[in-house]
């Protein structure tokens, strides 16, 4: 049952990030493209270059949900999803507290425990390329 436990947290948190780095580098499922993406990051603060950053975000996004959710490379992954939600907390929620009802950054530290977790104790056994 861990291993069919351990495979509902990757797809689930893994596909999530698939699709928010869709978001900032497609606009795909509602997102904002990079330019929008970028445009937002510079009006928080984030210049020089804020279409660079929302390349690298989306991409970390992108590449690291693929990584965990296949749990190939999974701890690649998580580092990439934890630096996200790091840099997330320090540009954006941080200020704001813990808690969420006030836009802190108690969903992104969920997050970054969850991915550490699964990183430190592995992928399962379900992963895309089976190893006997």
């Amino acid at each position: 049952m861990a291993n069919l436990g351990l495979l509902i947290i990757r797809l689930v948190v893994g596909i999530t990030f698939i699709g928010h780095g869709c978001q900032k580098l497609f606009g795909w499922f509602g997102g904002a493209g990079v330019s929008n993406t970028g445009e937002w990051l510079e009006s928080i603060g984030i210049k020089p270059g804020g279409k660079i950053w929302a390349v690298l975000a989306g991409s970390f996004e992108l590449v690291g949900g693929i990584l965990f959710a296949a749990g190939e490379f999974t701890s690649l992954g998580a580092i990439l999803i934890i630096i996200i939600m790091i840099d997330a907390i320090v540009t954006v929620h941080g200020r704001n507290g813990y808690w969420l009802t006030n836009n802190g950054f108690e969903y992104n530290m969920v997050l970054i425990a969850v991915t550490a977790g699964v990183a430190l104790v592995g992928p399962g056994d379900y992963v895309l390329i089976y190893r006997p």
